[in-house]
């Protein structure tokens, strides 16, 4: 077998484990969005900042850095809009707002030599609880809605 040929037999495995390495990342991104889409889904359309779809802009390279401060953001305002127009509790002023926004930035600092192994690893952990704390968000709304009994 000459060198040429195993080189190249070499590159081509190379390519292929990461392409699916790539395909088993892109399906928790995709169960991700598909989630904040239902979120924004479950919300009055006169409540969204931003319509359910446009969560998957977050999926265009170098765009969807920018995307997600702007989706966590409007997410946050779209639950905070519902939750008052149904007259639900709301135990923070912005629903996830704070937690999403950690997300970001320890996920954007991620790139950052030595220092985004500790951050991106904190990034990953706040995304985990940001997806878990808008689920529970979704899920309330999910529920049928509360009507007010004021006593006579």
């Amino acid at each position: 077998m000459s060198d040429s040929y195993s080189s190249a037999l070499g590159s081509a495995g190379a390519m292929a484990i990461f392409a699916v390495i790539m395909l088993i990342a892109l399906i928790p991104a995709i169960l991700f969005l598909l989630s904040l889409q239902k979120t924004l889904q479950r919300c009055a359309p006169e409540s969204r900042t931003m319509q359910p779809g446009q969560v998957w802009l977050m999926l265009i390279p170098l765009f969807g850095v920018v995307w997600i401060f702007i989706t966590v953001s409007r997410i946050a305002s779209s639950l905070r809009n519902e939750f008052v127009r149904r007259q639900l509790p709301l135990a923070e002023a912005e629903p996830g707002k704070n937690l999403g926004l950690a997300m970001c930035i320890l996920n954007l600092t991620g790139i950052i030599p030595i220092v985004g192994l500790v951050t991106g690893l904190a990034g990953f952990v706040c995304w985990i609880l940001y997806w878990v704390k808008i689920s529970g968000y979704s899920k309330q709304l999910a529920g049928p809605p509360m009507i007010a009994v004021y006593p006579m």
